[in-house]
């Protein structure tokens, strides 16, 4: 392959991972950090505003994703970035939570361990051309997480706004309770680190055929 040629198949495959669901993924992994920085701050405006960018970033996940379905937009780029902004999002919520001492930092770690340690085989598999089962098991830890991440999020920053919480103080110290908050979360972590256990036990032998390949 001549130079010329060879600029231009970068040049075509660099447009085509820069189509519309893959930008949206690049623009959720970038409000990431804004999301993470304003919460943390616990001021109700930083906050709401915090919560009105996590709110876009969640529904570029969605959107995205049915871009791609709908268009048949799908690159290998994209099929590894979107998980891994899915989880960088999340995991910046969770670390938030923590830092403003709503969650246990020990339950975080085993949440972010396991979703990036599966989302990282899950990489190298499709690099191989090699496909894993998933279970309903994982797609329920992900709807689990999202409602959960979802409710701790609106709870929280109207617990904060005053204009909604005077008058509603009963509401939201029952919303914000701590032992419903921990064995929420506590549900959540085992049945994350569940799907963990149960999709590398499910998947080994793909596991160690990965590992053995040969290029």
């Amino acid at each position: 392959m001549n130079l010329i040629n060879y600029l231009a198949w970068q040049r075509k495959d660099i447009l085509l991972n820069m189509i519309l669901p893959n930008q949206l993924t690049v623009l959720r992994i970038i409000l990431t950090p804004v999301f993470y920085l304003l919460f943390r701050t616990g001021e109700p405006l930083f906050v709401q505003i915090s919560m009105g960018v996590y709110i876009v970033a969640a529904f570029t996940d969605w959107y995205d994703g049915w871009l791609a379905r709908k268009f048949n937009y799908i690159t290998e780029w994209g099929k590894f970035l979107d998980p891994l902004a899915d989880k960088i999002l999340n995991s910046a919520a969770f670390f938030a939570f923590v830092y403003l001492d709503i969650l246990p930092l020990w339950m975080v770690v085993i949440i972010v361990i396991r979703d990036f340690f599966i989302t990282g085989l899950r990489a190298v598999a499709d690099y191989q051309n090699i496909s894993f089962v998933t279970r309903k098991s994982a797609k329920w830890k992900t709807f689990m997480q999202m409602v959960f991440i979802n409710y701790l999020l609106f709870v929280y920053t109207f617990s904060i706004t005053s204009s909604i919480y005077v008058g509603n103080e009963s509401i939201f110290k029952l919303l914000m309770d701590e032992n419903l908050i921990y064995y929420t979360m506590l549900f959540v972590t085992i049945l994350t680190f569940y799907t963990g256990i149960e999709y590398i036990c499910k998947n080994i032998v793909l596991i160690k055929k990965m590992f053995n390949y040969e290029t």
